[in-house]
């Protein structure tokens, strides 16, 4: 934690699913959170083709994502360190499970955050619920599905809110198409 400083506060956009509008929720949010004069910025931003939601990203300043080389591939994933240079009130970092890329400083995001908490700055970011630890069995035998990134209990447990974030079956299906 920054000298001095207080950690931030961790709002996590819970789902259950792929496509619910988790991503859509949070950058509502990180505009609200500017009209009422917070300083806001997008960390990591993951769009998965969803105009409406990639929409939400105008007005507000993205970190430009760092580039790392590994074995001959160039890959992209979240700056940390220039979020915590910019040093805003509020960062915007999607996809809280993920597994960052290789040759990048931490294996996954929700570390980054950690250290973007740490350092005195807000976060609002998005997970889904097959992506929580203990859940990874019910989720595998519901589905046969196994998840492979997951976010410990613990971790979850240190937000400061979760929103959970829902569509009907049918509005899902249809986003979906």
């Amino acid at each position: 934690m920054e000298s001095g400083g207080k950690r931030g506060k961790l709002k996590i956009f819970l789902g259950y699913a792929a496509g619910v509008g988790k991503t859509y929720q949070m950058l509502t949010e990180a505009h609200e959170l500017r009209r009422h004069g917070r300083d806001v910025v997008i960390g990591y931003f993951e769009p998965h083709g969803r105009k409406e939601t990639i929409a939400l990203t105008e007005g507000i300043e993205f970190i430009p994502r760092k580039v790392y080389e590994h074995r001959g591939s160039v890959f992209e994933d979240m700056d940390t360190d220039a979020v915590i240079a910019r040093h805003p009130d509020v960062a915007a970092v999607d996809e809280f499970a993920h597994t960052n890329v290789p040759g990048a400083d931490r294996l996954k995001r929700w570390q980054d955050v950690m250290l973007i908490l740490d350092a005195g700055i807000d976060v609002l970011t998005s997970l889904n619920v097959q992506h929580i630890e203990s859940l990874n069995d019910q989720v595998w035998h519901v589905t046969g599905i196994r998840v492979r990134e997951t976010v410990a209990d613990w971790v979850v447990q240190e937000a400061d809110e979760v929103v959970m974030v829902d569509v009907t079956p049918r509005a899902l299906l249809h986003r979906l198409e």
